[in-house]
Parts: C-alpha cells; sequence; structure tokens
C-alpha cells in the first residue's frame, strides 16, 4: 500500500505530525506497535497528572479539616486512585483514535521496520503480515525508562515509570532514584498517599538541571513535608530480602543501608530506536539519537526524525512543534524554526515548577551582565487568599540590551502561568513593555509582572 506519509510511533510527535500531514492532503498512516497516544498518554503525562491531581486535592483537605469539619483520619482507595487515572486514559486514547477518523488517518497496529526504497516492513506477532510504502517516512519512536546497569529493573521490586503508574498495593517504603520530574513528581504522589519516601540524587541539588534557588527552595518544601532528600549520593547496590530490599546508599558524609519495599528508578530515559531497520538503511546514529538537521531529515533522503529519538528536550510539547515542522516543510510551506531556547519546562509536584530560558549559572557563564527579580507569592493577594503562599517567581534580564534572559518558578499553580514569559520572549518584549502591561488583580500573574519590576527597582509591593 502507498502513501504520501507514514508515520513511525503514535505518542505526541507522531499522532500531530499524521494529523498536520493529512490536513494538509496528504495521505497517511500511523504504524503504532502497542496503544495510541504513546507513553505520554497511556504512561506519563495524561496518567501521571490525574494522581498528581488527586494528591492535591488530598493534601488541600487534610490541610483545612477543621475548615470542612472534618475529625476522623482520612482513608484512601488506593485502587481507586489508579483505576481512575487509567480511566483517564482510555478517555483520551478513544478521543486520539476519533481525531484518527475524523482526519483519515489509517492506523496500522504492529512492529515497524525500515527498508530501503521507503519501504516499511510490519510484523504481528514475529511474522510480517504487512508492506507499505511512502513517500516521506517520518520516525517517532519516543523513548523508555533508563536501566541502571548497576541496579536493573525487574518489573516487580526495582521498577520504571510504567509499573510506578499501575501498582496493586501502596507500598509503605519507597527510594525514588534521580530528581528530574519523574522522580519528583512520583515522590509527591506517593508521599501524598502515605508512603515514606527517600528520594537519592547524583547531583549536588535536587532537580539537578534547575535554577539553584528552585531546588534549594524546592529541597526545603520536601524537607517540611517529611521527604527525604540525600543529594551528591548514589545507590551502590540493592540486596532483596524476604521483607523487602536494602539498597547500599553512599553519602558525602556517610554510607548506610536502607529498607525500602520499592525502588523506583526515574534516572532518565533511552530513545527507542534499536530493531527498527536503522543500519540497514543507512541512517546516521549518534551517542543514542538519531541525527538529523534544523529540518528534521535524516542523512537518508525521504527519511525523518522527531521526538526523543533525536537530540534535545525530551518533552511532549517539543515533540508535537517538531512534528508540525517537519510536516509543513515536506509541504513546502518554509514554517519558522523552533528556538529551542524559548521552551517551557515544568513539573507538576506540589510546589510546582515552571521554567524558560537560562538559569542564572548558565545566563552568567555565556558573559551576560545580569538584572534579576524575585517576587514571593506571601506577598501577592491571590496567593494569600488562596492559601497557598510558598515560592517565587524569578526573572533574569540582560542588562545591556533589556532581552528577558529566563525566568524560573515554584508554588501553586506557576504551570499556568509561565506561558505569558515564553509568548513575552517570542515577541521580544522588554521589561518596560511588561511592567506596562496592566494585570488583573488579584492574580497570580501579577508575581510576573511584580518580579520584572523589581529587577528594575520599580517593585510597589515589595
Amino acid at each position: 500500500m502507498y502513501f504520501d506519509v507514514i508515520v513511525l510511533g503514535s505518542g505526541p510527535g507522531g499522532y500531530v505530525a499524521s494529523i498536520r500531514a493529512a490536513q494538509l492532503g496528504m495521505k497517511t498512516a500511523l504504524i503504532e506497535k502497542e496503544s495510541l497516544g504513546g507513553v505520554c498518554l497511556n504512561w506519563g503525562c495524561i496518567p501521571t497528572k490525574s494522581l498528581l491531581n488527586t494528591a492535591k486535592k488530598l493534601q488541600q483537605i487534610r490541610e483545612n479539616k477543621d475548615l470542612f469539619g472534618i475529625k476522623n483520619t482520612l482513608e484512601i482507595d488506593f485502587s481507586k486512585i489508579i483505576s481512575k487515572s487509567r480511566q483517564v486514559v482510555d478517555k483520551m486514547r478513544k478521543n486520539l483514535s476519533f481525531l484518527m477518523k475524523k482526519n483519515g488517518i489509517h492506523v496500522i497496529y504492529g512492529k515497524a521496520k525500515l527498508k530501503n526504497g521507503k519501504k516499511i516492513e510490519i510484523f504481528r506477532n514475529g511474522e510480517k503480515f504487512e508492506e507499505c510504502y511512502a513517500s516521506h517516512i517520518i520516525i517517532a519512536t519516543g523513548s523508555r525508562s533508563r536501566i541502571d546497569k548497576k541496579n536493573p529493573q525487574d518489573g516487580k521490586k526495582i521498577i520504571g515509570y510504567k509499573e510506578a503508574l499501575s501498582l496493586p498495593f501502596l507500598p509503605k517504603r519507597i527510594i525514588i532514584i534521580g530528581s528530574g520530574s519523574v522522580g519528583l513528581e512520583f515522590s509527591y504522589f506517593y508521599h501524598s498517599m502515605g508512603s515514606k519516601i527517600t528520594i537519592i540524587e547524583k547531583s549536588s541539588q535536587l532537580f539537578p538541571n534547575g535554577d539553584k534557588e528552585i531546588s534549594d527552595q524546592l529541597k526545603s518544601s520536601f524537607d517540611k513535608i517529611g521527604i527525604q532528600c540525600y543529594v551528591s549520593s548514589f545507590v551502590k547496590g540493592i540486596n532483596c530480602t524476604n521483607k523487602g530490599l536494602v539498597a547500599d546508599i553512599h553519602t558525602i558524609d556517610r554510607d548506610f543501608l536502607l529498607e525500602a519495599d520499592i525502588v523506583i528508578s526515574a534516572i532518565g530515559t533511552v530513545s527507542n530506536i534499536e530493531f527498527i531497520g536503522l543500519e540497514e538503511v543507512g541512517i546516521y546514529t549518534k551517542k543514542g539519537f538519531i541525527v538529523v538537521d534544523e529540518n528534521y531529515r535524516t542523512n537518508v533522503d525521504g527519511y525523518y526524525a522527531i521526538g526523543d529519538v533525536i537530540e534535545g528536550p525530551s518533552l511532549a510539547h517539543v515533540a508535537s512543534h517538531e512534528a508540525i515542522v517537519c510536516i509543513e516543510n515536506i509541504k513546502g510551506l518554509n514554517p519558522k524554526k523552533i528556538d529551542y531556547n524559548n521552551i517551557p519546562k515544568c513539573v507538576y509536584c506540589l510546589p510546582e515548577i515552571a521554567s524558560v530560558g537560562y538559569t542564572e549559572r548558565e545566563a552568567k557563564e555565556k558573559g551576560y551582565q545580569i538584572r534579576v527579580g524575585k517576587f514571593p507569592f506571601s506577598a501577592l493577594g491571590k496567593s494569600v487568599c488562596d492559601g497557598n503562599t510558598e515560592g517565587f517567581v524569578k526573572v533574569i534580564f540582560d542588562d545591556k540590551y533589556d532581552e528577558w534572559l529566563g525566568c524560573h518558578m515554584i508554588g501553586n499553580h506557576v504551570t499556568d502561568i509561565i506561558s505569558e514569559v515564553v509568548v513575552s520572549r517570542k515577541l521580544e518584549a522588554t521589561s518596560h513593555e511588561i511592567i506596562t502591561c496592566i494585570h488583573p488583580h488579584p492574580s497570580l500573574s501579577e508575581s510576573i509582572l511584580e518580579s520584572v519590576a523589581h529587577a528594575y527597582g520599580k517593585a510597589i509591593h515589595l
């Protein structure tokens, strides 16, 4: 069967690419080996946010028991909470299936293997059952949990994000290795459910890729609620016993043994580029990623790659935008290229974290003379009214040209307001233009206005 475009993988890169291709009049096929939506919909963004939303509501009730007149200890039904997240996934998957039908996309289930001549062989249960051809083939096969060779996952006691989203029971003690977004979100969720959480992070700061002040605030917040965090630390080994797991922990100060029921490995992801025929076709890879140019073309004509299989931020919204740019380039529409320094990065634990652009350290390393402004939510009317005053907004400007270099937030609902900064930076707004834009009162967005004003000595409420 012949198509104009064939897309491998139906995650946020793959399904968006197929929809945009169909919108532009191209006959399109989408090949998926498991479930529509990929990791993001089935095991990542969507189910985790459902779990975290439940955790945040539970925390709000616990903190306001007197206000709500609740006298007894709250009991949770862990299996129902997990079940609800799977129901959300099912609903979103049905919506995606509808979009495939609406746009006339030919969905094929099976494992794809690239062949020369822009041919794809599709296998089910180890047997080939179909061949397809296309003028353009887009590889969007995503990524999977990185395996620690010293402490490999067994899927039962040492697990990755998939198993962590569908545990049949609530563990009493959990060790989480890694404090990126996955590690932080699972830490907060399982702590809210009642598990005793210990985070082991090899970097010198929690949330290692974040601005240091954000990381310090997060560690303080986690310490306060009882999540134990060890930085500059690593797990030397894990032994299974009749009572559970015993992890040998190394820290700067000492080595010690730590017991747990479950270990969640959250040390990152690796691209799914094996066994799809890259070598046979002759597509270049480097350090575990497919090599592409600025238009997402591989070295072999007619083959493209987007999302987690190429080097760059491993984020769903990045993959989706790469998909659109890739397809529009194929169609000759000459779309604007992505500014990878203006991509919002969000963590949905509580407090939430949102950032874009350079950290303060990165800006200084780039040689900028900077202005830094901060505004705490404790001084913001809306936050005081909501009873969520933890955290702050931090902005970084270039003192010479007034360029907005970066913004970093930690606090309640900051993931909902970071887009204002992304749009402002896209439009190259100056501090003067931000300060003279009237923001609604009371609102969380006022924190952005006030932090910019603070950087230039014009803050009113500090």
